[in-house]
């Protein structure tokens, strides 16, 4: 009796779903002996008495009325629709079970706005990432290629959403030219955050280095320079000089695009040489200084180095026989220190004598180095 009394009582859960989905009420009994069971919503209008409708609303229908189960299905839920429904048993009294539905509101796909084509160097540039219509308020994170960064949240509630922004303040560097910046919805609602990326142009002023191919230029060689420029728009074009001039010999000095390649090297083509280009926001140079050696005069140089070699060997092998014989000296003198200072304590026949041997010999030293003075 007590089984069946405990079993009178509906039985229901809390459903959970996302705005749009469709939500699977149910209430059941253990037992019951015919009495009606009976759904109403959070505003206290019935929904469905057995299998009957009770309330116009097209979206609500049944699925299961039995005297043990009654199972309603509300589709395309709403945010309105959450709230606590009410499964009643129409015993003597009335019981009655809630069951709470939550609505997810899916939070919009999110758009990155701030973005500045091209941004320039220096400037101070806000990104601005915002996602509307999330229940509960839908999370959103930075990351600059593929590290985290830290943005400023801002909320707003609306109507049971939220519009969620996040902002991203920052200096512009060469550096963020071609980086990715991504911004990431999380919520409950999706299996997969939402994602959004936006790729940050820097245009910057330019700088150049001049590389070369040869370490030491001789005679007769060919050397070939390349003026390296780093610039966002790519600095052009590259212009070449030789000592504040012209290129003197445009035969033997050939320029292709950033390239110059002077052929059979002389003692003319000493001096300096200097490209130089431009982008929209400043122009930059580099210098290279020429130094054209003969390849009979480096020959002779040969031996100077094989002397400096011989000179470092000498030098380290003197000071290593140094550091033998200073050692060996010193492990000598402390040796005889300690055996003079043990004369007379080794004949002793007790440790008392010993002691006063060894004072006394002290003594006598003392004497002695006074005898000496």
């Amino acid at each position: 009796r007590g089984l069946c009394s405990q079993g009178q009582f509906p039985i229901t859960q809390n459903v959970t779903v996302v705005e749009g989905g469709a939500a699977n009420m149910t209430c059941r009994v253990d037992y019951n002996d015919n009495t009606s069971l009976q759904w109403s919503n959070p505003a206290q209008q019935t929904l469905f008495f057995g299998d009957k409708k009770a309330l116009r609303d097209n979206r609500i229908e049944l699925v299961r009325a039995s005297s043990q189960e009654l199972t309603i299905r509300i589709g395309d839920v709403s945010l309105s629709d959450e709230g606590q429904y009410t499964c009643s048993l129409f015993t003597m009294p009335v019981k009655t079970t809630k069951a709470f539905l939550t609505v997810l509101g899916v939070p919009g796909r999110p758009e990155i706005t701030g973005f500045t084509k091209p941004a320039m160097e220096g400037d101070v540039i806000t990104l601005m990432c915002s996602t509307p219509g999330s229940k509960p308020a839908a999370n959103i994170r930075w990351f600059r290629n593929d590290k985290e960064v830290q943005g400023t949240k801002e909320l707003n509630a609306t109507g049971k959403s939220f519009t969620v922004r996040s902002s991203l303040q920052f200096q512009v560097d060469r550096r963020d030219d071609g980086v990715a910046y991504t911004c990431s919805v999380e919520h409950v609602s999706l299996s997969n955050p939402y994602m959004t990326t936006e790729v940050l142009e820097v245009h910057y002023a330019p700088h150049l280095e001049i590389t070369h191919s040869l370490i030491i230029p001789q005679e007769g060689q060919y050397l070939k320079l390349e003026c390296v420029s780093i610039g966002n728009p790519i600095p052009e074009p590259v212009l070449w000089s030789k000592d504040g001039g012209e290129l003197p010999d445009i035969e033997r000095m050939i320029v292709e695009g950033r390239e110059l390649t002077i052929t059979t090297l002389n003692k003319t083509d000493n001096g300096t040489y200097r490209c130089e280009a431009s982008n929209h926001l400043g122009t930059s140079s580099a210098e290279y200084i020429l130094f054209v050696y003969d390849p009979n005069a480096l020959g002779q140089h040969g031996p100077d180095h094989a002397l400096i070699g011989g000179v470092v060997a000498v030098v380290v092998f003197i000071t290593l026989c140094l550091i033998i014989v200073l050692g060996r000296y010193l492990a000598r003198h402390k040796g005889t220190y300690l055996t003079h200072e043990a004369k007379g304590a080794e004949d002793a026949p007790d440790a008392d004598t010993a002691i006063i041997n060894a004072e006394g010999n002290h003594v006598h030293a003392e004497e002695k180095k006074e005898y000496f003075i």
